[in-house]
């Protein structure tokens, strides 16, 4: 049976994104409209010294569902933060600004939380998804880190480090605090989700590389952030003692071919 969730809030952290900002909240918004579903789009500028501020205030002014915040310390991580602070729905879920991830997907994604999981996370890496111009340095990498995430913490689950995915604001709410600064932040949600207790459904993605402005993340500089999360996080299941860990709720929910089942928090 359907669970009727109210808003939906788009968190898109974005910085110096003035060639591809418009076109990803014009794309959001159409297909949200489309859909019926009730929503916010909370744009968050993370220090951008382009147009991108600019071209958010014109499209609030044009679109009543669309906010600027302007997150005050810079770092992906902490530009999230802002934004999940800012929202006002019953939902929420993390996009970026560069258009590679899917609205389409985001409907599929929002359809499946209201089965009944407390998130829903996106996998580029499982069957029915498309990966699009990803660069194989890059791709091994990823590959290569989401299976040490996988491995350490026995979780059913292959992409930790993609931004995309849902949550209920509760969930929100229960992994906090959050001290991700950067983009180690997309590794720190989903694992503290876990690990404190939650459910989560997974759902085949599309992501589509940019195709105008710089990517933020620089591989270099993360390997050390991404580790420091994952074995902040590897303590506190092993050490907490279930300090921060809510009643697990096992969900029943229908497969089909393409999707993959549902998971609650290890106990």
């Amino acid at each position: 049976m359907s669970d009727l969730l109210g808003k939906l809030s788009v968190v898109v952290p974005a910085r110096d994104e003035e060639g591809c900002v418009e076109s990803t909240i014009r794309d959001l918004v159409r297909i949200l409209r489309s859909q019926g579903i009730s929503f916010e789009v909370v744009v968050v500028d993370d220090g951008s010294q382009d147009q991108t501020p600019a071209i958010v205030r014109q499209l609030s002014g044009e679109i009543p569902e669309v906010r600027l915040v302007k997150n005050k310390f810079h770092g992906f991580g902490r530009a999230v933060a802002c934004g999940l602070r800012a929202v006002n729905g019953e939902a929420v879920a993390v996009m970026m600004a560069d258009a590679s991830d899917s609205p389409d997907d985001l409907v599929r994604c929002y359809r499946k939380l209201q089965e009944g999981f407390d998130c829903v996370f996106g996998s580029r890496f499982i069957k029915g998804s498309t990966v699009i111009g990803y660069p194989p340095h890059k791709l091994l990498l990823n590959r290569l880190a989401n299976l040490f995430i996988k491995v350490l913490f026995h979780v059913p689950f292959n992409d930790f480090t993609n931004a995309f995915k849902l949550y209920r604001k509760h969930v929100v709410d229960g992994i906090e605090p959050l001290i991700s600064p950067h983009f180690n932040l997309t590794v720190e949600m989903p694992l503290k989700a876990i690990v404190r207790g939650y459910s989560f459904g997974v759902v085949p993605i599309t992501w589509t590389n940019r195709k105008a402005g710089v990517s933020k993340l620089k591989i270099k500089e993360m390997g050390s952030r991404y580790l420091f999360i994952v074995l902040y996080i590897w303590l506190e299941k092993h050490l907490s003692r279930g300090d921060y860990r809510r009643s697990i709720k096992r969900v029943p929910a229908p497969l089909d071919s393409a999707e993959q089942p549902a998971y609650s928090g290890e106990s």
